[in-house]
């Protein structure tokens, strides 16, 4: 079970970030999951530079640009030399914020040519009883991943973050089952677009107001092989909550 835990701008104290990355580090030693940190930019590279841990660290964005003069970007070639081995591509926050899904599927060419896993973001506005969200899904997948080849496609993490679903209490959240019919969904349109066994090993996440209430629910009664997280990541009994719930879990 994969758990990315993006940590967004919660985190601005380097005493805080260092405690967090331990206790991701007693975890991912005890609990059998393996965790990906996303620690705002300027935080990053003072741990991930020297990492020798079960844990990984992920860029919470990267930049359109290759280099050059492009004052305050940072490349993926940047996040690459300091030890960086995850990128989140496609936020919902960074897609509000003007990325497109032309940008979308231009920084997964630039992550991917660097050697960086991109975790893909997708997700609806609200669900409507017509279907129509399935669509808007198989547009996002399609548009990102049809420009990479089949074998670059193989490398692409999906994470699935129903807008409708974020901030929300565990108990108006998502359900198992509306959860399972969307990843199973998303591995079909997947399998479309990597014929073949290409897809067979593609991994799919969710994201959307996960607590310690819903983490086993959505765990034990879907398909998806783990969880990006926000807000509750940088609390750290919260999250270690979470850890102990999957870790009972599987």
């Amino acid at each position: 079970m994969l758990i990315v835990a993006n940590w967004k701008a919660y985190v601005e104290d380097f005493a805080k970030a260092k405690k967090l990355v331990a206790l991701s580090k007693r975890l991912a030693g005890t609990s059998g999951l393996t965790i990906v940190l996303a620690p705002p930019a300027p935080l990053l590279g003072a741990f991930s530079a020297s990492n020798t841990s079960k844990v990984a660290f992920a860029a919470q964005d990267i930049s359109l640009t290759t280099g050059g003069a492009k004052t305050g970007e940072a490349t993926a070639g940047a996040y690459a030399a300091a030890g960086v081995t995850y990128a989140i591509i496609g936020h919902s926050e960074r897609r509000a914020a003007g990325d497109t899904d032309a940008i979308v599927a231009e920084k997964l060419a630039r992550a991917l040519a660097h050697e960086l896993t991109p975790i893909l973001c997708i997700g609806e506005h609200e669900r409507d009883g017509e279907g129509k969200y399935l669509a808007f899904i198989r547009e996002e997948l399609t548009s990102a991943l049809a420009p990479l080849s089949p074998k670059e496609r193989a490398h692409v993490i999906v994470a699935y973050e129903p807008l409708w679903a974020i901030g929300k209490a565990a108990s108006f959240a998502i359900l198992p089952h509306d959860l399972d019919e969307m990843t199973l969904y998303i591995r079909k349109v997947l399998a479309e677009l990597m014929p073949g066994k290409n897809s067979a090993h593609s991994r799919v996440l969710y994201g959307g107001s996960v607590e310690p209430d819903n983490i086993r629910a959505l765990a034990a009664g879907t398909s998806i092989d783990g969880f990006l997280i926000g807000h509750a990541s940088v609390d750290p009994k919260t999250f270690g909550e979470l850890a102990k719930r999957l870790r009972v879990q599987t």
